[in-house]
């Protein structure tokens, strides 16, 4: 028996689906180890919430970095973790599965990935690039000749690429993104409020408050808690999303640079169709207040986010495991 299995290997959240089951697991990309044993004790959302607050014979990994492997067994415990608990490895079950990878990557990282997804109990593997997928999951009717302009932003990688025929034409994959951005933030903090706090309140407030643009009405509040770095004791401060639009600035000056790049190198028919047709955004910095207007402003394009952002690779995945 053949069963198809799409999975978004992403460096923050995995997500996997099955041919006429859909998508079966939407966890973030955690693992938390036994350091004595080497076994899995937590995955996923489990095990995020022990990052941080693991005693000293556990540690919380994420095993991917910058959208590829960083840590091979760690990446492949949490595979078998996910496959075990989905009943996906099954003896006389033949897996083909399609994997999604950042544009650009070098083949030592693409072999890496493939051979998780053997070890995970893989017969075929097939490997497809992340813009591409998230292009087809947003709904984008890539095999015309036209062009699809895709900003596709995640937690380890933003890659940009323009699609036409079916394949990418050009394309850009930065290492600045979501987790760019969390890191942004907690410099910002201890820097101007003398405030350490970690990752996970970084995250919060980047999804509470976020914003690209600094605003002169509307502007939101809150309250951040964290270890005072000046007494060491616990305080609370106050901290407004014109505060975190400017701490994040430089980095979404880098994703708009690598746009400019693309187009830059777009042949002119294509150029002219992006005109017309605009960028679409995908992934979870899709949902970045205001990212789009950023965008609109940069590159004079119209700019849409897509409807589901935070699915669309999954999506895509789906939608191709039907012509494997």
């Amino acid at each position: 028996m053949v069963k198809k299995i799409g999975i978004d290997l992403g460096t923050t959240n995995l997500l996997i689906c099955a041919e006429r089951e859909g998508v079966i697991v939407n966890e973030p990309s955690v693992i938390t180890i036994d350091t004595e044993s080497k076994k899995c004790i937590a995955a996923g959302q489990a095990a995020k919430e022990m990052v941080g607050k693991t005693p000293k014979n556990m540690v919380s990994i994420y095993p991917l970095k910058d959208g590829v492997v960083a840590d091979y067994e760690a990446t492949d415990m949490m595979l078998a973790h996910f496959f075990k608990k989905c009943n996906l490895k099954k003896m006389f079950t033949r897996n083909v599965i399609l994997i999604c990878c950042p544009t650009n990557i070098t083949s030592v990282e693409r072999n890496a990935i493939r051979d998780c997804a053997y070890h995970a109990g893989a017969k075929k593997v097939y490997i497809e690039e992340e813009p591409k997928v998230a292009a087809v999951g947003a709904g984008l009717d890539i095999g015309q000749p036209l062009a699809s302009f895709v900003l596709d932003m995640g937690g380890g990688t933003t890659d940009v690429a323009v699609i036409s025929l079916g394949d990418i034409v050009c394309s850009a994959s930065i290492k600045v993104a979501g987790n760019r951005l969390n890191k942004n933030i907690i410099d910002f903090m201890r820097i101007e409020k003398k405030l350490s706090i970690g990752e996970m309140s970084a995250e919060k407030m980047k999804i509470e408050i976020g914003c690209a643009l600094q605003r002169e009405k509307d502007i939101i509040t809150v309250n951040v808690s964290g270890r005072d770095l000046t007494s060491g004791l616990p305080v609370s401060v106050q901290v407004t999303s014109n505060e975190i639009a400017q701490c994040i600035e430089g980095s979404l000056m880098e994703i708009v640079k690598a746009c400019k790049t693309v187009l830059d190198v777009a042949p002119p028919e294509l150029a002219a169709d992006i005109m017309t047709r605009g960028l679409v955004l995908t992934g979870g910095g899709a949902l970045l207040k205001d990212f789009d207007e950023l965008l609109k402003q940069e590159l004079k394009i119209p700019v849409y986010v897509a409807e589901k952002p935070l699915n669309c690779v999954v999506d895509g995945c789906m939608k191709m495991l039907e012509n494997l």
